[in-house]
């Protein structure tokens, strides 16, 4: 499933679970780099909007869809994917990794919580080897020199893997500049669940994202933020809707 950004085109290429455990997998004993990102409605407004979250998409090897409506859109299309959240990726990430023998950082957050969010990670994955753990600082900017440093840092501990918990679009950018300078490791750009994990953010229960209500869930917890964010996702809706129909008819 394609979708129009600012800098061509973005694809959800990974349409299931099995697929994404086969290729993130075969890329773990290749010793080979990747990039995950896990594409929703707030990143496609942004996509239309920011050149270079566009170009950093583009370095992006693996793309999921992270919310109900881009699954919706891409069974409207005809070329339906499954739903992958990046904060449910993270614990099969880190089984596949202890499995192969990949070690792992935690980039992103705060000292405290990726602390508790590494203890809760190895309590349920008891072979998994965190290696470092890195807090950027306040205004962190994922295409600085700075960046390079903890990339490097996280290299030089051992990391095969990194979790970038940053948000978007500090993440994707810091993925796709991971793709250059540390071209080995592979980067799984997941948003909140290491906060998730951590305990210092409470996610929806599993009724309310059974029901395909966690945007709500969020939004009510803190409509300050949050509520002009939907607004604009709600606002690209009959856009996207056309665009399914299209492929779909095509």
């Amino acid at each position: 499933m394609e979708f129009r950004t600012i800098d061509g085109p973005v694809t959800v290429n990974i349409a299931t679970m099995d697929a994404l455990e086969a290729s993130v997998r075969a890329r773990f004993r290749a010793r080979e780099g990747f990039a995950l990102a896990t594409l929703n409605l707030d990143h496609l407004v942004k996509l239309r909007q920011d050149r270079d979250f566009a170009s950093a998409y583009q370095a992006q090897d693996f793309v999921v869809a992270d919310g109900n409506p881009v699954v919706w859109l891409s069974r409207l299309a005809r070329r339906p994917v499954g739903l992958l959240p990046g904060a449910n990726l993270v614990l099969p990430l880190a089984k596949w990794a202890a499995a192969e023998g990949v070690t792992v950082a935690l980039i992103g957050s705060t000292e405290d919580s990726l602390a508790a969010a590494g203890d809760a990670l190895q309590a349920q994955v008891p072979d998994l080897e965190i290696v470092a753990r890195i807090a950027p600082p306040m205004g962190f900017d994922p295409d600085s020199a700075v960046a390079n440093t903890v990339l490097r840092q996280a290299s030089e501990a051992g990391a095969g893997m990194a979790f970038l918990a940053l948000g978007a679009p500090k993440q994707e950018v810091l993925a796709a500049r991971g793709r250059v300078v540390v071209p080995e490791m592979g980067f799984a750009s997941i948003g909140a669940g290491l906060d998730f994990l951590a305990g210092t953010q409470n996610r929806a229960p599993v009724w309310v994202q059974n029901l395909a209500l966690e945007w709500l869930w969020r939004m009510l917890s803190n409509p300050a933020r949050l509520a002009v964010r939907y607004a604009r996702c709600f606002g690209i809706l009959p856009g996207l809707t056309r665009d399914a129909m299209k492929l779909r008819n095509g």
